[in-house]
């Protein structure tokens, strides 16, 4: 399966709730993204007929496989949204754009990124 912009989003929310000390649930996942949950059913399927998840009693917890992309993309999600912010874009801006681009923007100049903000002492 390749995996897709949308699939990375759910598998990252599902890590993001993880986080909070919640048990994750289809519908949890659905009123984060403010979708119906008819319309995350069959991505959620998909995530774990592939491997990225598994559904046991209703909860939704990431494989080993999902955790790794969910992991990834938390932390470009992250740093991008901190070097916006630093350079002045309001938070709201910055933490849309960050989720625009952090599926897009290849390991290198992520890495750059990540690069010239370690050297200027930003993260």
């Amino acid at each position: 399966m390749n995996i897709y912009e949308s699939s990375e989003d759910y598998l990252e929310r599902i890590l993001m709730l993880n986080k909070e000390g919640k048990k994750v649930r289809s519908i949890d996942l659905a009123k984060s993204f403010n979708y119906s949950r008819a319309s995350i059913s069959r991505a959620i399927n998909n995530l774990a007929d592939n491997g990225y998840i598994d559904i046991i009693d209703g909860i939704l917890t990431l494989t080993a496989k999902g955790k790794e992309i969910a992991e990834k993309m938390l932390k470009r999600h992250t740093i991008l949204s901190n070097f916006f912010i630093h350079l002045g874009v309001s938070k709201e801006t910055a933490i849309d754009d960050a989720c625009k681009i952090e599926h897009d923007l290849s390991d290198e100049t992520f890495d750059k990124i990540v690069e010239l903000l370690k050297e200027k002492n930003y993260i």
